[in-house]
């Protein structure tokens, strides 16, 4: 098989459109929302994001060649590669925000504040990384003992609040460009048209958006391009630099974000070899352990030169196949953005292309990440799934209270976040915050535990239900699950090793436990 072909062009602009609208991503949250200087995001997050970028496409598009050389085959396409939208948001929103808030709120500068939020996002792509690396040796043991509506409910509450619900408001905010937008993704994604002269459907939203943007800008309306020039002063060549010994400088700072990257590393892991098995279905066998190794090494290689964003395998193999895309595609995708990262250049892209011209592409993915947990599922468990989304929604709902009492502590030049928040919500609204904040902390852990559970009872394994509330009770007792803390700004996790005290969450989920093993005694099957 040849290095390239043909098709490895319309792959590459597919795969390189992901990976573009990552790096919009990726800069809004650094340098809008974060606000992080761009030195930092420049000179130190985007250098480091090209190494594992680089170091993954040319393992897959090299596996790629090997596979076809090994098989005597000209149709092998390479697994799809990349930094992940859902991690950039989940470790961005649920990671960095969160631990820059913690700092400010103790009386840091904000230099100081963007430095640790940083590191923690450092250390949460290496938590992550090396799940996904020594996972490589036991996933399937996961797979065997977890139900599959537990594995993919997770991503998918994720998928419908963080990604999608985020970005429908901020559609709702500029319905110009949004709902034009809107419009072509529904009728591209899900109606199954296709662009004519094979010009791909995320090409045409990207590009009307864009346009949409700019016309407005001409007609001196309001609109989302930015008003100052281009700063040529982030272009340059931008060499990595290992950030290891750096990060865990605030180590205080970071254990409480254990309960998000554990469960999300142990997301990708499986989210990846799901794609593996995707592609073998396609027709391309690849070997689990080495691509899910190289997986793993990736987000560990970003993160050893200061990227707070982990890689993994794509979704869509099958659908890059189809376009005729084999090896170069992966070469291709690899090579531009790293390019791109090391030189600064991506400021071009976000001067030219704001991220609200590509968000209903991201509304997709993430109602697509959660309609995939039922539809992936057998009917009788749906109830199961909707049960796992609810912790996400609750978190979603804290996000929310929370930045409106900021918002209101701004305006007032009031602190709200006090001991009595939570009698106060109760009081004055009847909303019990308490039940929010709580089932928020670790909430990846108890959607995965709880649908768990709700399958086995489905399937009356009352026994098996007991351990996952077990195991729930243990995360509890450990402050993984439930346990919070109101400080200056913020409401946090709570995180209590050793686990000594007494613990209400806890003391449920036992109690939980031992209902499931007296069903049996007091019930028989319903006629």
């Amino acid at each position: 098989m040849k290095p390239f072909v043909r098709g490895d062009l319309e792959g590459f602009f597919a795969l390189g459109l992901d990976n573009m609208l990552v790096f919009l991503l990726m800069s809004n949250l650094c340098l809008g929302i974060l606000g992080f200087s761009n030195e930092l995001f420049f000179g130190r997050i985007l250098p480091a994001a090209a190494v594992g970028l680089i170091l993954g496409n040319l393992f897959y598009a090299r596996e790629a060649l090997k596979l076809a050389k090994r098989e005597n085959r000209t149709d092998v396409c390479a697994l799809p590669y990349g930094t992940s939208i859902l991690t950039v948001i989940v470790f961005g929103f649920l990671v960095m925000l969160p631990t820059q808030q913690k700092a400010l709120a103790d009386g840091l500068p904000k230099d100081q504040a963007d430095l640790i939020a940083w590191h923690a996002g450092v250390v949460a792509c290496i938590g992550s990384g090396l799940i996904e690396f020594s996972g490589a040796f036991f996933v399937h043991h996961i797979r065997k003992v977890t139900p599959r509506p537990a594995l993919l409910v997770a991503i998918g509450g994720i998928g419908l609040t963080f990604i999608s619900m985020e970005f429908v408001f901020r559609t709702f905010a500029f319905p110009l460009i949004g709902f034009t937008t809107l419009a072509l993704a529904f009728v591209f994604y899900f109606g199954g048209v296709r662009g004519k002269f094979g010009v791909p459907a995320g090409v045409i939203i990207l590009g009307t958006g864009t346009a949409v943007a700019w016309v407005l800008y001409a007609l001196d309306m309001p609109t989302v391009v930015p008003a100052t020039p281009i700063d040529a002063s982030n272009f340059g060549l931008k060499i990595p630099i290992p950030a290891i010994t750096e990060v865990f400088r605030d180590l205080r700072y970071l254990v409480d974000f254990l309960p998000i990257f554990a469960p999300m590393g142990f997301a990708f892991l499986l989210g990846s070899l799901q794609n593996i098995e995707s592609a073998a279905a396609a027709g391309d066998s690849y070997k689990p352990k080495p691509s899910l190794m190289v997986n793993g090494i990736g987000s560990l290689a970003a993160a050893f030169f200061g990227s707070p964003f982990p890689t993994s395998i794509y979704l869509g193999h099958p659908g890059y196949k189809k376009m005729g895309a084999r090896a170069g595609y992966s070469t291709l995708n690899g090579t531009l953005w790293t390019i791109v990262a090391l030189t600064g250049t991506l400021s071009i892209f976000t001067h030219f292309v704001p991220i609200e011209a590509g968000m209903t592409i991201l509304i997709w993915i993430g109602v697509i990440m959660c309609a995939q947990a039922f539809q992936t599922t057998d009917s009788r468990y749906m109830p199961a799934v909707a049960v796992g989304l609810i912790p996400a929604i609750a978190a979603f709902v804290a996000s929310m209270i929370k930045s409106t009492l900021v918002v209101a502590g701004h305006e007032a030049n009031m602190n709200f976040f006090t001991g009595t928040l939570n009698e106060t919500f109760v009081t004055v609204r009847n909303v019990y915050t308490d039940g929010i904040f709580a089932l928020a902390q670790g909430y990846l852990f108890t959607s995965m535990i709880l649908t768990a559970a709700t399958v086995c009872i489905i399937d009356r394994k009352f026994n098996q239900a007991a351990v996952w509330f077990l195991v729930a009770a243990g995360l509890s007792a450990a402050g993984f699950i439930h346990s919070y803390e109101i400080i200056s700004g913020d409401v946090i996790g709570k995180l209590a090793l050793p686990a000594l005290s007494w613990n209400k969450w806890a003391t449920g989920y036992v109690i939980m436990a031992v209902c499931m093993w007296i069903t049996p005694l007091i019930s028989r099957e319903a006629d």
